[in-house]
């Protein structure tokens, strides 16, 4: 049975022979590419193409016609100390507390 030591020298033994395998095989395929990229005119934008910030565009999405413009809805609730007003959608606003019925604003 080998010793911890005699494994380890192996071990290394392995790992710079992987790179010095690795390092010719490398070389080789850059040859490939460098070989297919002249025959097809291809450059490197071509293989891979520069990202841009922000949200990809949507490949291949069908666009949706115009929406129409939204309006705004009519408020239901009002706060009768600073006028301001609240349709009833999106978030709460502080001053209606939890009694909504004293502040909604009579059907016409």
């Amino acid at each position: 049975m080998a010793t911890y030591k005699q494994l380890i020298a192996e071990k290394e033994a392995l790992e710079v022979q992987l790179a010095e395998v690795r390092a010719t095989e490398i070389a080789g395929v850059i040859e490939q590419i460098h070989t297919l990229m002249a025959e097809y005119e291809l450059t490197v934008d071509d293989i891979a193409p520069k990202r841009r910030r922000g949200r990809p565009a949507a490949a291949g999405k069908v666009s949706k016609p115009a929406a129409k413009a939204k309006s705004a809805l009519p408020p239901k609730y009002m706060d009768p100390k600073t006028g301001a007003t609240w349709s009833g959608r999106g978030r709460v606003p502080a001053w209606l507390g939890k009694n909504r019925t004293k502040f909604l604003i009579p059907e016409a």
